[in-house]
């Protein structure tokens, strides 16, 4: 079992996958019938604030700062986020929702991770204000009106000179040390040319897996011409998934893994900074690169690592990828990040994109065979 803290239900899920019962058409039919118990945005919400007036607090705070809708409209989007019905896409109503609930800066960064991929983005000038009046139990209200006195960051997003720097975690550091408001501005001040609204870690990860598919290696040591995006997407990143966008019919884990997959578009505007790196996008080129990307040694290579051994060697390290990008670890109760734990599961003897492949045709079979010829 990993060392990491997993809830009973995560740790549950965990243990079905570790056990590796279950063939591909097997794991698409669990994952098409519900009956893994996903993580919600609304019951994380209710662990973390666990009192009857969630919805009347929630509510009128929404509608005591707003600058703008109608109250009705507020309540309903509030009412909505509660019931479970949606969920808040806007890492501003994200940041709204922590302050009203007196909610922690961990808090607040796991929400966000839920709900965007990213937890509080320390290189982002307003994200780096709003986590200190988090920090320093001030509201919602305070924090708006302090960043809005505030001149805007030139939003520039160039790496780093310096080799292995960790711009984000320094401007964190730094923030951390802050003591007074006056302090708050003048650590803004001083930083204003780092700021940026993309994650560099996370596009450094992109940049390394995307190489290894552009510039495939040839069996023959003969060398190939550079993939475009398009043909990236097709030759890897396609992995049988229905491209249509209609979504009616689909279930709601269907909908969830399909959510947002990645397309050649969206590759073009990460490799050119136009677009942060998703969530799910990092996954998908872990697993089609099997986190090849040095040519190095790696000992989950050798026939004596047992499958568990190796999605557990998996878990440590994908999981510190993602930590390293600002990003959640793997949670079982994903409907994505558990399809990767599945694929992690693979064999030496068959490629993890292919085990994915595998579950991801069976999963939409319903959905290819409803399609007009």
């Amino acid at each position: 079992m990993p060392g990491i803290d997993l809830t009973t239900l995560s740790e549950t899920e965990y243990n079905h996958l570790a056990s590796l019962e279950m063939t591909p058409a097997m794991a698409a039919e669990y994952l098409w019938s519900g009956r893994i118990v996903l993580r919600t945005f609304h019951d994380t919400l209710r662990e973390f604030y666990p009192y009857p007036n969630l919805l009347i607090r929630l509510t009128a705070a929404f509608q005591a700062d707003a600058r703008e809708g109608k109250p009705d409209s507020i309540a309903k989007n509030v009412r909505n986020w509660v019931t479970g019905r949606s969920q808040p896409t806007s890492r501003e109503d994200i940041f709204h929702i922590a302050f009203a609930l007196s909610l922690s800066e961990q808090q607040a960064g796991y929400l966000l991770g839920l709900c965007t991929d990213y937890a509080i983005h320390y290189r982002d000038g307003r994200e780096a204000v709003y986590a200190w009046f988090l920090r320093t139990g001030r509201s919602y209200g305070e924090a708006r009106a302090f960043f809005e006195s505030l001149p805007p960051a030139p939003r520039l997003d160039i790496l780093p000179d310096r080799s292995g720097a960790h711009l984000t975690r320094d401007l964190q550091n730094e923030f951390l040390r802050v003591q007074t408001m006056d302090d708050l501005r003048l650590c803004y001040l001083q930083n204003l040319e780092s700021f940026g609204a993309l994650h560099l870690r996370a596009y450094t990860y992109f940049s390394k897996y995307l190489k290894q598919l552009i510039r495939p290696a040839s069996p023959a040591g003969v060398p190939e011409p550079d993939y475009s995006m398009e043909s990236v997407m097709e030759q890897y990143l396609s992995l049988k998934m229905p491209s249509g966008k209609n979504r009616g019919g689909y279930s709601v884990v269907q909908k969830l893994i399909k959510r947002n997959w990645p397309n050649a578009t969206a590759l073009k505007n990460i490799r050119l900074r136009k677009e942060d790196v998703p969530r799910k996008l990092l996954l998908l080129l872990y697993v089609i690169t099997e986190n090849v990307v040095d040519g190095e040694y790696h000992e989950l290579d050798e026939d004596y690592i047992s499958p568990r051994e190796r999605l557990e060697d998996h878990w440590y390290c994908l999981n510190a990828i993602l930590s390293d990008c600002g990003m959640p670890c793997l949670d079982p109760r994903n409907a994505t990040d558990w399809l990767v734990l599945y694929a992690i599961t693979a064999g030496e003897d068959q490629p993890m994109s292919e085990r994915m492949e595998q579950v991801i045709e069976a999963l939409y079979a319903d959905v290819r065979s409803a399609e007009p010829p």
